[in-house]
């Protein structure tokens, strides 16, 4: 049963408690790593058949794969991923960075060069369920960047395929080549490249603790996201919420896996106690009812700040969820208080699903109170950034001897001489 905590009547070490992934995947991971780079993918097709208990004879998925898949994933699911990637189009397109360039003072240029990353690494899920919304989420702002390719690896089954719903998104989403590799191996793979898998410069997407742990174990050779922990949801809710909608939207991430979070935030205990019953009718009822089970009498948890929505606020502020629903009638007049969130949720009709798979807005977000500090994956995580200057001689004659003074003054005179040189002056 969830934790019930009432604000202020026990520590807020025990209130803001967050549950630690076991740190020791790390050996494991780098030696994964290191045999991935020795001995590419004899190493891949290895792990396969320890991993994934499939015996592989080819590593990238081929066309007529991934047509095979598109035609038997229902027509109806077809529409509805292709209305997803609009919608997630249509709000990405609005974060484009334009290139600029200041030439206001004569004969200076300044500027600033918007380039896209050449080759992007995407990692989609695979082990308890299937994630194609993750496909869309993480191409989508890649292809709207400009990037050249987007090499997918994604973990196969036991008979050797892809999830269909996986690969026909795949295809939707413009995705240009896709491999059956999972786990720290893909990544390992697509950061150093192996006979089939190209490197990349940048790899995005979830994972479990290994994927974590890989990501940033290679973080150097190549840029990536972020390190996500589990996933997070935050309801704030007063007692005017339906309880069983709130109890619903604390399962969509419980039901993820066991180390998921879902924590509720409301303004009285008896809505509290409401909530806890709800979950005890809903969770026998899932299909993932075990992992449901273990997530919310593990780390799920009911704060109850009494009668006071807006310590509600802060303790939400305080945990930096990755998702925050704000479960109220007039949910605007709190969004200028939020400010540590990864996405938020505004009202009783806008279920954290909605942003996971329909909305628009991307779902691969910061975790484990990142978002304190950090952004939901975006356009920009696509893009990289070049800065350039132009001086004529007449520019620099107004200004050399002023650079010569800051270089003079951190001890660089070599830096001071390639100012003053350039006009017969030495130091």
């Amino acid at each position: 049963m969830i934790k019930i905590y009432k604000y202020g009547e026990v520590s807020n070490s025990e209130i803001f408690a967050r549950e630690n992934i076991d740190a020791g995947v790390e050996d494991i991971v780098a030696d994964i790593i290191y045999n991935v780079r020795k001995n590419g993918d004899k190493a891949l097709y290895e792990y396969a058949e320890k991993f994934d208990k499939v015996t592989l004879t080819s590593l990238e998925v081929t066309k007529e794969e991934i047509d095979e898949a598109f035609n038997l994933v229902d027509k109806e699911f077809i529409e509805i991923v292709k209305e997803a990637k609009e919608n997630i189009e249509a709000f990405h397109k609005k974060q484009v960075r334009n290139s600029f360039i200041i030439s206001e003072k004569e004969g200076v240029i300044t500027g600033q060069k918007v380039t896209p990353i050449e080759k992007v690494g995407l990692y989609v899920p695979g082990g308890t369920a299937a994630y194609p919304s993750t496909v869309l989420m993480d191409s989508v702002p890649a292809k709207i960047a400009g990037c050249q390719e987007i090499v997918m690896v994604t973990p196969p089954s036991k008979d050797g395929r892809v999830n269909p719903a996986i690969l026909a998104s795949a295809k939707i989403a413009g995705v240009d080549r896709i491999f059956k590799v999972g786990g720290a191996q893909a990544i390992g793979a697509l950061a150093y490249g192996t006979e089939s898998i190209p490197c990349v410069d940048k790899i995005v997407g979830p994972g479990n603790a290994f994927v974590a742990e890989a990501k940033k174990q290679v973080f150097g050779k190549v840029s990536i996201d972020m390190i996500a922990g589990p996933s997070e949801i935050l309801v704030v809710a007063d007692s005017t919420c339906n309880p069983a909608f709130v109890a619903a939207d604390l399962l969509s991430q419980a039901e993820h896996d066991k180390m998921a979070s879902a924590v509720l935030v409301t303004d009285t205990l008896d809505f509290a106690n409401k909530v806890s019953e709800e979950l005890e009718k809903q969770i026998p009822l899932l299909p993932r009812a075990e992992i449901a089970r273990y997530s919310i009498d593990k780390n799920g948890k009911i704060i109850v700040a009494e009668n006071n929505l807006m310590l509600a606020i802060d303790i939400a502020n305080e945990i930096a969820p990755e998702h925050l629903e704000i479960c109220v009638d007039n949910p605007f007049d709190y969004l200028d208080k939020i400010k540590h969130a990864g996405s938020i949720f505004m009202g009783k009709y806008c279920p954290e699903a909605l942003g996971d798979y329909f909305a628009g807005p991307n779902h691969t977000l910061p975790t484990s109170g990142s978002a304190r500090f950090s952004s939901p994956l975006s356009v920009d995580d696509f893009v990289k950034k070049s800065q350039f200057t132009y001086y004529t001689r007449d520019a620099l004659s107004k200004v050399y001897n002023k650079i010569a003074t800051f270089a003079d003054k951190e001890g660089l005179h070599a830096h001071a001489k390639s100012a003053t040189i350039r006009f017969g002056e030495e130091n």
